[in-house]
């Protein structure tokens, strides 16, 4: 019986943990996809100008792109940003609901995991034949693709905390919490993050 109880209190811990992490990887990434746009702009103004390009402005944005969409994916499913098509869904009863929500959190599991072993893979053999890519940087490919797999593999830890979180409260009836981990999110979720972002918006330009 202890147990029973400890369980889902100590995955709610693991998962706001998780929450937590992931929200600093996407800030991480957005700074990241956001120098890499600087960085565009200035190999154009110096090629432009001074006919002088910095050089591997699409090389470095193509890495920094793929990184930044690897470690964003976690907080986006952890927020349920994923798109679901719900015709149908919204007017099943809310058993069945939950019971396709924690389908699709299986299938999107299962997809990210044999996506993460083939994207190793291609990492894996990039180190073992020291591959460069063939550009003026020749930058050495598993560098980039390392941390790309990082993303991946974070994001499998996250997935793997979710399904175990929602099969918990599926097995015990708790329909509310599978639905509040890996359901579709409501109109009227959206429409209130949307009203509490413009209210801290107005809140800042309040204090500024």
């Amino acid at each position: 019986m202890t147990t029973t109880h400890t369980s889902p209190s100590l995955l709610g811990r693991l998962l706001n943990g998780a929450t937590t992490l992931s929200r600093i990887a996407i800030w991480v990434a957005g700074c990241l996809t956001l120098l890499s746009a600087l960085y565009i702009t200035a190999d154009v103004i110096c090629r432009k100008f001074f006919n002088s390009p910095l050089g591997g402005s699409d090389e470095l944005s193509g890495y920094a792109f793929a990184i930044s969409v690897s470690w964003a994916l976690s907080f986006a499913t952890l927020e349920r940003a994923n798109i679901r098509i719900d015709a149908i869904y919204q007017h099943l009863p809310s058993r069945i609901a939950a019971i396709l929500d924690w389908v699709s959190l299986v299938v999107l599991a299962v997809f990210i995991v044999f996506l993460t072993r083939y994207a190793a893979q291609v990492a894996g053999m990039s180190w073992d034949h020291q591959s460069a890519a063939n550009t003026l940087l020749g930058t050495p490919l598993w560098i980039p693709q390392t941390l790309w797999v990082l993303g991946f593999i974070w994001l499998c830890i996250v997935l793997a905390l979710m399904l175990v979180r929602a099969s918990l409260a599926l097995v015990t009836g708790d329909i509310k919490t599978v639905r509040a981990l890996c359901g579709i999110r409501t109109s009227k979720e959206e429409a209130t993050e949307e009203v509490q972002a413009s209210q801290r918006f107005v809140q800042q330009e309040r204090e500024s």
